[in-house]
């Protein structure tokens, strides 16, 4: 059986500490494709390939059993806040 979304979650949260996480499972519940969007202090001063790296190791059990992994978004707080902030700008 594959990974679960909640095992990708706990792996994510023990070795990242974010500040944000989505996890979802794009395989219709076998546990074989997921989409993630993580926010983590920890990618500060890190570019975008090193984050991706830094959340592939921190899997590389669950990887193993991991069809597709879709890395969304690995943002630092201050990219994630100032990206909320542009969304709730009113456009004219």
């Amino acid at each position: 059986m594959g990974v679960t979304k909640e095992e990708v979650e706990s792996t994510l949260t023990s070795r990242l500490s974010p500040t944000h996480l989505e996890v979802i499972d794009t395989s219709g519940g076998c546990g074989a494709s997921f989409a993630i969007e993580i926010v983590s202090k920890q990618f500060e001063g890190k570019r975008l390939l090193e984050r991706h790296r830094m959340v592939n190791t921190a899997l590389e059990k669950e990887i193993k059993e991991i069809h597709a992994l879709s890395i969304k978004k690995a943002l630092t707080p201050e990219q994630w806040k100032q990206q909320d902030s542009e969304k709730s700008q009113p456009t004219s």
